[in-house]
């Protein structure tokens, strides 16, 4: 009798979340992960996938994307970029808001094979113009601020709904400041959920934003290059980002095309101040570069010289916490049955940030296939 629709034999298992690094076998049935161990027998399982020489980790998380694609001109195709990332669970971050969530949910998300989860802007429109040739910040015009209609959408999409996005900087919310952020702040008291705040260039400043944001509220671009970065002019990092960590305040990468510098970043790392979370901030004006894909993304991390069970922790573990989805982030017998399965592959490659400089890494994380919702997706 077949136990397993699905095995996986001989995999390096590395999930931070249950403390494992050692080879095993992974089955699962029914979407869920069945049981993971030494050496679990070929004929328990209706099919059986060789995964030797490679790395089995719970199913990545990318936790700041843009996939609203044909709904707006920053999005992506998101089938396409979970299979070339390695990724079974997408969160797209205030692409779309109050006003034209149901189209997004309708057309892509509905439509899609993988998981998106969305953090809802909280500007009626969303990002409703970002391309090459018009950019306008959406959270210039007080007058697009929902929270009314925000509440309202996200009480009746709990399903997909995991925050409130709201964008902030002098690119974004000119001088509105800081001002958009009460409203984001109204609508995720009400719908007890965190917000994730973007910031660019002052103001409001790098400080003053952080000193607002509540526990489990999220910081992305956490590591942009100055002016407006988590560093003071002494190269020391803020003693307000150091409150606002103490506080449980998370940071996230949202690398993008102007968010990543490795000068910040290596400042950051040696003073052991790591990212909760490493995301991509993926979009139509970064896919070909400096972003790429999360994967890229993590590898610039592993040249960076952080530890690569840290990296991997940061898009599972950390991000599943972030986003308060217990069944996401581990392979614990019973969670859903997500994995990625991912190859460490050695050279010599460049990585860049935004700021044009290059690094020279000896490695580079490359998809194999995923395991997502209990069925095989070959990535190669």
């Amino acid at each position: 009798m077949k136990t397993f629709d699905l095995l996986l034999k001989g995999g390096h298992v590395i999930d931070p979340a249950e403390d494992i690094d050692q080879k095993l076998d992974v089955a699962f049935s029914n979407g869920k992960i069945s049981k993971i161990a030494n050496d679990i027998p070929k004929s328990k399982a209706k099919k059986v996938i060789d995964i030797s020489n490679s790395i089995l980790t719970p199913g990545l998380i990318d936790l700041h994307t843009h996939v609203y694609w044909g709904g707006t001109s920053l999005g992506i195709d998101p089938d396409k970029y979970c299979i070339s990332s390695g990724l079974t669970t997408i969160i797209d971050t205030g692409s779309a808001g109050p006003g034209n969530f149901s189209g997004f949910r309708k057309h892509i998300i509905e439509k899609s094979r993988f998981r998106i989860l969305v953090f809802l802007h909280i500007s009626h429109a969303g990002i409703f113009a970002f391309s090459k040739d018009v950019m306008v910040g959406e959270s210039e015009n007080i007058r697009m601020m929902d929270p009314r209609s925000a509440i309202q959408v996200i009480k009746e999409n709990q399903d997909l709904i995991v925050g409130v996005k709201v964008r902030l900087g002098k690119r974004t919310s000119g001088i509105n400041g800081i001002t958009p952020l009460k409203f984001a702040m109204e609508v995720a008291q009400e719908c007890n959920l965190p917000i994730m705040a973007h910031i660019d260039e002052a103001p409001p400043s790098y400080s003053d934003l952080v000193k607002e944001l509540r526990p489990g509220d999220i910081l992305t671009h956490c590591f942009r290059p100055s002016p407006n970065g988590p560093l003071g002019q002494n190269g020391d990092i803020l003693c307000e980002v150091l409150k606002a960590r103490d506080r449980g305040i998370l940071f996230d990468v949202g690398h993008g095309m102007g968010s990543f510098s490795f000068k910040t970043a290596r400042k950051m790392l040696d003073k052991g101040f790591y990212p909760d979370t490493i995301s991509s901030d993926i979009h139509a004006l970064c896919l070909d570069g400096p972003v790429f894909d999360q994967l890229t993304t993590l590898s610039k991390f592993v040249a960076l010289g952080l530890p690569f069970r840290e990296v991997i922790r940061a898009s599972t573990e950390n991000a599943s916490r972030a986003l308060r989805m217990k069944e996401l982030g581990s392979l614990k017998v019973g969670k859903l049955a997500d994995a990625s399965i991912l190859k460490l592959k050695e050279g010599s490659f460049e990585y860049f940030d935004v700021t044009g400089e290059k690094l020279i890494g000896n490695k580079k994380i490359m998809p194999l296939g995923l395991v997502n919702a209990g069925n095989w997706v070959n990535a190669e």
